[in-house]
């Protein structure tokens, strides 16, 4: 099993092996079925199999592994309902976040969301891990901007399926179309227009699964049904 990336052992593991195992899922280097071995994996980073039974846990409670007592823990499919109730809850919270900061109108905000647009603009279309990697720092600047930094840490763990169907369809991703709609909210946002920001903002997180349909086509393998892939 290769590693991605080294433990700090002068911090908590635990979160460490968490995140490395999410990303690895997420961007599918373990794939829906695939088996995990708590002793494999510890022995991997040099730790006792306690913080990656603890990683296991809470990759579980995320809908990304499903852990089978005496049997083996394994990489589990994609589940539709939890994209589209993802995709719902992001929806509601960060319009409101738009909202919130378009109120404010914080010039230095609006200067580095700028910024990260331009870093974007940088990215090349052949690297959409990197890209889709800007486009959380957008949105959770945004949230910290609106001092909503919680929230944020909320949707992280709910939008990890969502997360997976966006690496899937990465590759046939606009980079200039997500650009030019982060542009609009950031145009809303120095207009000091929250209803405005507010419509870009639920525009461009509804584009994230206008094409899940053809996706799940593609890529039976990796969800759980294709029977209800209409978007919310």
């Amino acid at each position: 099993m290769s590693v991605l990336r080294k433990i700090d052992h002068t911090t908590a593991v635990g979160p460490q092996v968490y995140r490395t195992l999410r990303q690895r899922i997420i961007s599918a280097d373990l794939t829906p079925g695939t088996l995990l071995s708590e002793s494999e994996i510890g022995n991997a980073y040099g730790l006792s199999r306690q913080p990656v039974r603890e990683a296991f846990i809470k990759l579980s409670e995320e809908g990304l592994l499903e852990v089978r007592p005496q049997r083996g823990t394994l990489v589990r499919k994609i589940s539709i309902d939890a994209v589209l109730d993802a995709r719902f809850i992001r929806e509601a919270i960060e319009a409101d976040i738009v909202k919130i900061v378009a109120k404010e109108n914080d010039p230095a905000v609006v200067a580095e969301l700028r910024r990260l647009i331009k870093v974007q603009r940088k990215i090349s279309q052949n690297d959409p891990t990197a890209f889709l990697k800007t486009d959380e720092n957008f949105h959770q600047t945004l949230a910290e901007a609106a001092g909503k930094s919680s929230a944020w840490k909320v949707l992280e763990g709910l939008k990890s399926q969502l997360n997976r169907v966006r690496f899937l369809c990465s590759w046939q991703l606009s980079m200039s179309k997500v650009i030019e709609q982060h542009e609009m909210i950031v145009e809303a946002i120095a207009e000091n227009k929250p209803n405005k920001a507010n419509t870009a903002m639920r525009k461009h997180l509804r584009e994230v699964l206008k094409d899940i349909r053809s996706v799940a086509q593609e890529y039976p393998e990796f969800f759980e049904t294709v029977d209800h892939t209409n978007s919310q």
